[in-house]
């Protein structure tokens, strides 16, 4: 072959590979080698992609973390008042010789303490009552570093609830409420907080028990059933919110278990937050219907059947003078037959404070209807 036919068959060649890229480009087949050299991107592909590698956690907080608030108290303490005659307050030997700083102890002091919260409303917290329980001063920092003045709208000692309003100006970022009558045990739970006022501090965890009464955890001076979770609410967080995967706010961090069994924690269930919350708007205060006995759930396991005896009766309380005895078993409130102690309360609570409501028991193997009238649990002394 000479070298003219030599260089019409390499042409000849060149223009078939050239004809076989440009089909395969056509036909969007691509080699190896022509994918590196013919780089594709689809900048809104790449957008989705990069939103569906963030976990559902990271996409809760999103929603809700700007929501969520620090808040910082303020109490002002007197001096501590010494008698005359204490020769150890008086007798600077005893102050050198113990190392005690007397005089400066005996100095009016501002205590600072710190707690998280969430907006709800427009300019409204909410938090916990002892966050903010006694403070002179409240101080409400948000995600952006911006401080506002707080003022106290109205706590509720016995739900371990408050409500703050801002005093500034919005918008304010509000957090979504869900619904804690949808939640079940095993969902996911997202602890936030703001303790610092700067970012949020996330923990996560699952719900683990819905209705616990916090007497079956040695605390008789709340009237709470909380949300169990093992999401580890850290220091500084109590107040701010749980969440479910969506980012919607479904209870209020408030306990911390430390003693036996910790690493467990509570929070109030959204919906009765909601309920207290505005009645605190609206009213300043709580009402809580109570007829003065505590409540013990009992279990047979033989018949698998569960039973509420009466543990104690206050003393000039509307059971006592209806008549209620401890040991009592309570059968029914109202028209709703009793299987567990929270029965007995939210039917004492949806009647309401002075009205009667029928109460039918068994004492040993007699059946007793009585007639009670609730009252304020504020009007409750055990004399």
């Amino acid at each position: 072959m000479n070298s003219k036919n030599i260089r019409a068959s390499k042409l000849k060649s060149f223009n078939n590979k050239k004809l076989l890229l440009s089909t395969a480009i056509t036909m969007g087949i691509f080699t190896p080698s022509i994918a590196i050299s013919q780089p594709f991107i689809n900048p809104k592909f790449s957008e989705i992609n990069k939103y569906s590698d963030k976990s559902f956690i990271t996409k809760a907080v999103e929603k809700t973390g700007s929501s969520v608030v620090t808040i910082e108290t303020q109490r002002y303490v007197k001096k501590r008042k010494f008698s005359r005659d204490s020769q150890l307050f008086l007798d600077p030997y005893f102050e050198r010789f113990f190392g005690l700083n007397l005089p400066n102890e005996n100095q009016p002091r501002i205590e600072q303490s710190q707690g998280s919260g969430f907006i709800f409303a427009d300019g409204l917290i909410m938090t916990n009552s002892h966050v903010v329980n006694g403070s002179d001063k409240v101080i409400v920092g948000l995600t952006n570093g911006k401080k506002f003045q707080g003022k106290l709208v109205g706590q509720d000692f016995f739900t371990d609830l408050a409500v703050l309003k801002i005093e500034g100006k919005g918008p304010w970022t509000k957090a979504k409420l869900g619904d804690s009558t949808k939640i079940q045990v095993g969902d996911w739970a997202i602890a936030v907080g703001n303790p610092f006022g700067l970012e949020n501090t996330v923990t996560l965890g699952i719900i683990s028990n819905l209705k616990r009464n916090v007497a079956q955890l040695g605390i008789y001076d709340k009237k709470l059933e909380l949300i169990q979770t093992d999401a580890a609410i850290n220091p500084g967080n109590s107040g701010g919110p749980l969440l479910n995967r969506n980012g919607e706010v479904i209870g209020i961090n408030t306990l911390i278990r430390s003693g036996p069994g910790a690493g467990l924690s509570f929070a109030i269930p959204i919906n009765k937050a909601k309920k207290i919350a505005y009645e605190l708007i609206n009213n300043g205060k709580v009402i809580h219907p109570m007829i003065g006995i505590s409540l013990i759930d009992e279990s047979n396991f033989e018949t698998n059947n569960n039973s509420v005896k009466v543990g104690y009766v206050l003393a000039n309380s509307p059971a006592e003078k209806s008549g209620i005895l401890v040991n009592d078993i309570i059968i029914k409130v109202g028209n709703k037959d009793i299987e567990t102690a929270s029965d007995v309360i939210n039917q004492i609570s949806k009647n309401g404070i002075n009205k009667q409501i029928n109460i039918l028991l068994k004492r040993k193997n007699n059946f007793i209807r009585l007639s009670v009238v609730p009252t304020d649990i504020t009007n409750l002394q055990d004399n």
